[in-house]
This record gives structure tokens, sequence and C-alpha cells, in this order.
């Protein structure tokens, strides 16, 4: 039994922001799979698949600070071993549209994956990055980076990160081979760097 969670927050005015990565992914990875999510259940909207072992999906809605609320919750009801929970995330440190999966990690920053972490007791469960691109090293600018929307070459070179990652995942849920996932798609590259000016 497997748990995915796509991290983000709920809400019109979070749709298709930078932070909200794990929902656009989950929702693409929920179509493919011709499932739907549901009402409200432990703090998430839930959509279940069968292949043939249960597949569970969930977007938290405590808002991204508190993931792991939802998280834990899931976990704990189905007895789902941490290395069979997959976290999609934005990932500020990385060029936009760049994926990296890991079998683990630390938060790096993350206050979402913070609170999962401390949810499970671990930070042992694979994670599936979407890098979005750092603005200047400030808090304010920051939080209206993470809340912005995708705008021209970032959009296109978003909606192709989702694409992929959604295929990622569906790999992870036949074969259940994190390293095979991650040799696959870890090699991939984010959009070009435009050239500097001479």
């Amino acid at each position: 039994m497997k748990l995915i969670v796509g991290l983000g927050n709920i809400g019109r005015e979070y749709e298709n922001t930078r932070h909200n990565i794990g929902f656009m992914v989950v929702d693409e990875l929920a179509r493919r799979l011709g499932v739907s999510f549901g009402k409200e259940d432990r703090s998430a909207y839930m959509a279940e698949y069968r292949a043939p072992e249960k597949i569970i999906i969930i977007k938290p809605t405590t808002y991204m600070n508190l993931s792991g609320v939802a998280v834990g919750a899931y976990a704990n009801f189905y007895h789902i071993d941490p290395d069979d929970i997959a976290v999609i995330q934005d990932d500020m440190d990385m060029p936009v549209g760049q994926l990296r999966i890991r079998r683990k990690g630390s938060a790096g920053g993350h206050n979402g994956i913070k609170s999962i972490t401390e949810h499970l007791g671990t930070d042992a469960y694979p994670r599936f990055k979407i890098g979005i691109g750092h603005p200047a090293r400030n808090n304010k600018a920051v939080v209206n980076h993470v809340l912005h929307a995708f705008q021209g070459e970032d959009k296109t070179a978003i909606e192709a990160a989702v694409a992929e990652m959604a295929t990622a995942l569906e790999e992870w849920i036949k074969s259940g081979d994190i390293e095979e996932v991650m040799q696959a798609h870890n090699k991939k590259k984010a959009k070009a760097e435009k050239p500097a000016a001479e």
C-alpha cells in the first residue's frame, strides 16, 4: 500500500502558484489514473486507486505548514511505512522545472516537509521535488515568490515538469523501486538559462 501526498495550499487564490506544485502533480496523476478527489477526510482531500495494491492520493487541507497533520493521520490509520509515502514538493534551491527525486532527506527550510517529518518521526520517506527558482534572499520576496503564479517560459517549463513527475510517480506505483525512478528522472535538465548579454 502506498500514500502519495501533494503539498500545497487550498483556496482559489493559491491555484497554480509555485507553492502548489504538489497539488498540480497529484491532480495530473489522478486524472491519468481515472480517479477523483472526494470530500475532506482526515484533514485532506483523498482519491483512491487499486493497481492491484491500494494507492491513496491526498491533498492536505491544513495549509502548507501543517501538512504533517494529514500525512500522519493517514500513515497511522492505514499502517503505511515511511518508505511507501511519496511527497511531492516545490524546491526553491533548484531551477524552474528541474526534477529531483530522493529516498529521504532534510527539510531544507520547507515548512511542509518539516511538519511531515515531525509527525512521521523520521525523514526517511521519498521526496519528489520540482524546482521553482529562488528570488532575492529576503523573507518578503520569498513569500511573494512562492505564492505567485507561473508566467511565460516558467509556466511552460512547469507544465512539462508536472507531466514528467506524474510519469515518475506512475513508475514508482508499478515498480516500487525508488532507485530505478531516481535514475530515470534525476538526469533531466530544467529549461535552458538565457545566455548572458555580451
